[in-house]
């Protein structure tokens, strides 16, 4: 349960993290509501996640999902540049998250 939890905390990392672009600086207040709201969600997942996993772990995987997710989302929705550094990058980023996982099976 705890990496499920953790998976969907990530997810709404990403979330809050594409939701920044759209906030216009916090002005607009529908996708800062939406931002704001993430956030939340996404810390509060990450808290309970916690209570069973280890720290440097979880904080490590949380981050690697809300990077990855968000390097890929500001590819396909923002138009950011594809090339294969950066592929590469995501690429490792990915495969650390995953061994994290299979050193850590709490």
């Amino acid at each position: 349960m705890a990496w499920t939890l953790l998976v969907i905390a990530g997810l709404f990392e990403i979330m809050w993290a594409i939701g920044l672009k759209y906030t216009d600086g916090f002005t607009r207040p529908w996708p800062t509501a939406g931002t704001v709201g993430a956030m939340v969600l996404s810390v509060v997942m990450l808290g309970l996640a916690v209570k069973s996993l280890p720290i440097g772990t979880a904080y490590a995987v949380w981050t690697g999902i809300g990077a990855a997710g968000t390097a890929l989302l500001g590819i396909t929705l923002l138009g950011e540049p594809v090339t294969a550094a950066r592929i590469a990058c995501i690429t490792l980023i990915v495969a650390g998250v995953i061994g994290l996982k299979l050193v850590n099976p709490v």
